[in-house]
């Protein structure tokens, strides 16, 4: 079976660059829509400097187990529903936090077609803003 696979790739090497293209492509474009994504530093500087606003879309039981200062839980099932609550906030970046970085994406491309336009998602999620020792309020 492989053997079949490597012959495959030699025979048609035209034919799976195209398609590893187009899945780099894919991955991309989807990273995208959801907005950029950001390092643990690059929130800093953006809750310091432009007040962004941080929206943790994980469950209320794992929010309170602890999450980002400031942070306003959201989950994800129910930003439809509670997108109203950030209307005044529109035109500040706002940052999308979840467990590992994961279901950011989705939450994103949620809020920009409810009109947020400076959308970003917070990479690796709370497991990277916890592993780099940076505050935590729990309850």
């Amino acid at each position: 079976m492989i053997e079949q696979i490597f012959e495959f790739i030699i025979n048609h090497p035209f034919l799976v660059g195209t398609f590893v293209f187009l899945v780099i492509a894919f991955v991309i474009n989807e990273g995208k829509q959801g907005g950029a994504a950001i390092t643990t530093g690059n929130l800093v500087n953006l809750v310091n400097r432009e007040h962004a606003t941080i929206v943790d879309i994980r469950d209320k039981k794992e929010y309170g187990g602890g999450h980002i200062v400031a942070a306003i839980n959201i989950p994800l099932s129910s930003i439809d529903q509670r997108a109203s609550e950030l209307a005044a906030k529109k035109d500040k970046p706002l940052v999308i936090v979840c467990k590992m970085g994961q279901h950011s994406g989705a939450a994103g491309k949620k809020f920009k077609a409810l009109g947020f336009e400076n959308v970003r998602r917070l990479s690796g999620g709370m497991a990277e803003w916890s592993a780099s020792n940076l505050p935590i309020v729990k309850g």
